[in-house]
């Protein structure tokens, strides 16, 4: 779901572009692992900005990560930080709906197959 989020966000921001899916796919699961090892250490070390703003710091850190990731990625470009931060805000949102769409319709099928048994 991400991998189409990132190309939705590349089709609708004009300072984020994507050369493919393959591209696509490979910042997905970039992004995936910098979200899980990068991220929670930006965090911590910007705690005390991140309170003083009452979490709205965490955007920029969000922005930064997928910022960072377009400079090595071939095929991947930003044009600037804040085309990064509205596009990391945008893929989020993106993928989070499109989870639960996806895992809404999942839940619905398996009910109606329950139904079926009895």
């Amino acid at each position: 779901m991400s991998a189409a989020s990132i190309l939705l966000v590349a089709y609708l921001v004009p300072g984020i572009e994507v050369s493919g899916i393959y591209i696509a796919l490979v910042v997905a699961v970039l992004l995936g692992i910098a979200n899980t090892f990068v991220r929670p250490v930006l965090f911590i070390l910007t705690l005390p900005i991140t309170i003083l703003t009452l979490g709205l710091f965490t955007l920029v850190i969000n922005g930064i990560v997928f910022w960072w990731l377009a400079s090595f990625v071939q095929g991947f470009q930003i044009d600037g930080f804040w085309y990064a931060v509205l596009g990391a805000l945008l893929v989020s949102m993106f993928s989070s709906l499109g989870n639960r769409y996806i895992v809404d319709l999942e839940t619905r099928s398996e009910d109606a197959k329950m139904n079926q048994v009895i």
